[in-house]
C-alpha cells in the first residue's frame, strides 16, 4: 500500500479501544446515500387529491 494515511497519530500511543473510537467518529462524519424511494403504483396515484382518472 503506497497510499498516504487518512489521519495519524503525533503524539501519544492510543490504545486500540482509542483508535476504534476515533475511526468510528470519523465514519460517522461521512456523508450517506439519501434513503431510495420507494417505487409508486398507479393505483395509489390515482387516490391522491387532484389525480385523474386514468381508466377510461
Amino acid at each position: 500500500m503506497s497510499e498516504e494515511p487518512l489521519f495519524r497519530v503525533v503524539r501519544g500511543t492510543p490504545t486500540a479501544e482509542e483508535v476504534a473510537a476515533i475511526v468510528g467518529a470519523l465514519f460517522s462524519l461521512a456523508p450517506t446515500a439519501p434513503p431510495a424511494r420507494p417505487a409508486r403504483s398507479r393505483w395509489r396515484e390515482s387516490a391522491l387529491p387532484g389525480a385523474r382518472p386514468r381508466w377510461r
